[in-house]
């Protein structure tokens, strides 16, 4: 099949799980199969592994390049996928959650992720949910806009209440280009795009990203075997964050300790990668064991 998105950091995650014939393996944003495919030619343990997403599209592919096998697929955001599993006392040998964005995501107009293409305000990863970035961009109060702003897209006090009074002096707002060049018309040209914050902050609100991890890290030791590996990638400070600090917390318990860290700092793209994959310029990775 075509490949869709090209995986970040693919050599990387090989490495740091080190899959074996016959493992088990967990994916919590399986996506287009870019790191689970390489890893299932490995273990050839298709029945006792899982692949999870959010997004229609991706289920449909997976489905499909995984026709013949019985592999678990589920079509869901990865905490709920993950109480569901835990539920069922299932435990992996390896478990994988990449947090960023797709290509498809980013590089399809109708899905609204990126200002660089024209489409609705969606943003949904999940397109079954009513909440999407029209609602958010429309209907929500100054306040409201300035605190998902500020904490979402890491952004001052006095330029997320400058953004929010653009959007509401001119809202209504129906396609991501029209917002983004109403932001970029109303101030201060950068090394960016004065946009860019405001649609990373927007998305995150839309779906939930930063809630679903935080309520999904606690219930990683449960799935993960004496020995298991889990790994997770990032691509902002916010995520990297709570993954840091969580497996930080779950590794100094003492005898309790419920992870082993095994990379102190965060694996971070090789030079060519960067060439070959501009995307991966953000990515973090971050690699543990269960105790």
């Amino acid at each position: 099949m075509e490949e869709h998105h090209k995986p970040v950091l693919l050599s990387e995650v090989l490495q740091a799980l080190n899959p074996q014939p016959g493992e088990n393996y967990l994916d919590f944003t399986a996506g287009y199969a870019g790191h689970a495919s390489r890893i299932l030619d490995v273990t050839q343990n298709y029945k006792d592994s899982v692949l999870v997403d959010r997004d229609e599209n991706a289920i449909k592919y997976l489905s499909e390049k995984f026709a013949n096998t019985k592999i678990n697929i589920m079509h869901d955001d990865f905490y709920s996928a993950a109480l569901q599993l835990c539920k069922c006392g299932n435990t992996f040998d390896m478990i994988l959650a990449d947090f960023g964005v797709s290509s498809p995501q980013l590089d399809v107009g109708s899905r609204g992720f990126s200002f660089m293409h024209e489409g609705p305000l969606d943003m949904r990863m999940d397109s079954r949910q009513e909440l999407s970035a029209d609602t958010i961009i429309n209907t929500w109060s100054e306040k409201q806009l300035c605190e998902i702003f500020s904490n979402y897209g890491e952004m001052s006090p006095g330029f997320s209440q400058k953004v929010a009074r653009i959007i509401l002096t001119q809202r209504p707002f129906r396609t991501t280009t029209e917002l983004a060049n109403a932001i970029a018309k109303e101030t201060r040209k950068s090394r960016i795009h004065p946009a860019t914050r405001v649609f990373q902050a927007v998305r995150i609100a839309v779906n939930d990203e930063l809630g679903i991890i935080t309520k999904t890290l606690p219930l990683l030791p449960k799935l993960l075997k004496p020995g298991g590996r889990v790994a997770i990638i990032t691509f902002h400070s916010l995520e990297d964050r709570l993954v840091k600090d969580f497996f930080k917390d779950a590794s100094q318990k003492g005898e309790e300790s419920e992870l082993k860290i095994i990379n102190k700092k965060p694996i971070i793209a090789e030079k060519v990668e960067l060439v070959n994959n501009p995307r991966a310029r953000s990515a973090k990775l971050r690699v543990a064991r269960g105790c």
